[in-house]
């Protein structure tokens, strides 16, 4: 990969914190969805409703989340909702931390960098929202999606080119590998 495309991706500060990431942390609601909530009632025979939660996930975030995990960057979710459906798409993605219902994030944080064996230096944090400032500041690499609250771009390293659910987890996925110069040797490796 030439020094111009690398370049292109973002300033030289960031590919240097980009180059040093072990571990890639983020929210879930607002990052790798677009931040609805998509509530279901259902009316069972008796009368009685039961209500559901629906997210959809982006299948490029879900390849560079694969692809992370592939090249031995080791991912995670920490996220104030509680839902079986992003429990379910970090065993499929074969995510190595799930912290769900965390309304304060950094319990948590400090967790997945204590059983990761990582430094903050070596964690990128993408956020969306003010909970995710406090996590962002600590990481070696804050990041925030391109639809996120101001509050959190003003603090970030990086901020996506993409919004939240449409590509942007598999966006920093790229960024750190090609800065890591891993990019060619992971193309090959993507499994549908």
């Amino acid at each position: 990969m030439s020094d111009i495309s690398l370049a292109s991706l973002a300033s030289p500060d960031v590919l240097a914190r980009a180059s040093k990431i072990k571990l890639f942390l983020m929210d879930v609601d607002g990052t790798l969805t677009d931040g609805g909530v998509c509530l279901i009632s259902t009316t069972g025979g008796s009368g009685d409703a039961t209500v559901s939660e629906m997210k959809v996930f982006n299948a490029q975030d879900g390849q560079g989340l694969s692809l992370a995990h592939t090249m031995g960057i080791q991912t995670g979710f920490i996220t104030g909702r509680s839902s079986p459906a992003v429990a379910k798409r970090a065993q499929e993605l074969k995510v190595s931390f799930v912290y769900l219902g965390q309304a304060k994030k950094t319990q948590a944080f400090e967790e997945c960098l204590q059983k990761a064996g990582v430094t903050e230096e070596e964690v990128a944090y993408m956020g969306d929202d003010l909970p995710d400032i406090p996590l962002a500041q600590r990481a070696g690499l804050g990041v925030c999606v391109a639809d996120g609250a101001p509050e959190l771009k003003a603090i970030c390293h990086f901020t996506t080119r993409r919004p939240g659910g449409r590509g942007a987890a598999r966006e920093v996925v790229e960024l750190i590998l090609k800065a890591q110069g891993h990019w060619e040797e992971a193309v090959p490796l993507a499994l549908a």
